[in-house]
């Protein structure tokens, strides 16, 4: 098998990629993901709350009511997910899978918005508010 070479932007991200999967908390935010991807229950639960949020959404926004029975509806099958230990390991997962992310892309923004690599004091201005994650 012959050996690909990758370019300088290839390789540092493939650096970047291997960063983030030997910090230890990476590996329970893996296996919080991928625990709840093997129970078919959750996930069926997690989706029926996301199509009734979108449904109740969409009845507010075309001017709708949202009665008091579909708010307990929405409410009470929210309450039974969470209520289940792996499914708030999975969307705490996620939210921080999400901050990850989104530090990266803000990094990457911020190069490419000033062509150099950026220290802390470029991003001075954009913090909204203490413990918000900006630093």
């Amino acid at each position: 098998m012959q050996a690909t070479c990758l370019n300088p932007i290839e390789s540092k991200t493939s650096e970047l990629c291997q960063a983030i999967v030997d910090q230890a908390d990476f590996q329970v935010l893996f296996q919080s993901l991928n625990a709840f991807m093997q129970d078919e229950g959750l996930k069926y639960q997690f989706q029926s709350i996301n199509d009734l949020g979108s449904l109740l959404q969409q009845k507010q926004a075309s001017g709708l009511e949202v009665t008091a029975h579909d708010i307990a509806e929405f409410e009470s099958l929210r309450e039974r997910f969470l209520a289940n230990e792996v499914a708030k390991n999975f969307l705490q997962a996620q939210e921080e899978i999400q901050k990850i992310q989104s530090g990266i892309h803000r990094q990457l923004s911020k190069t490419f918005e000033i062509g150099r690599v950026p220290t802390p004091e470029d991003f001075a201005d954009e913090c909204c508010s203490s413990g918000c994650g900006c630093h």
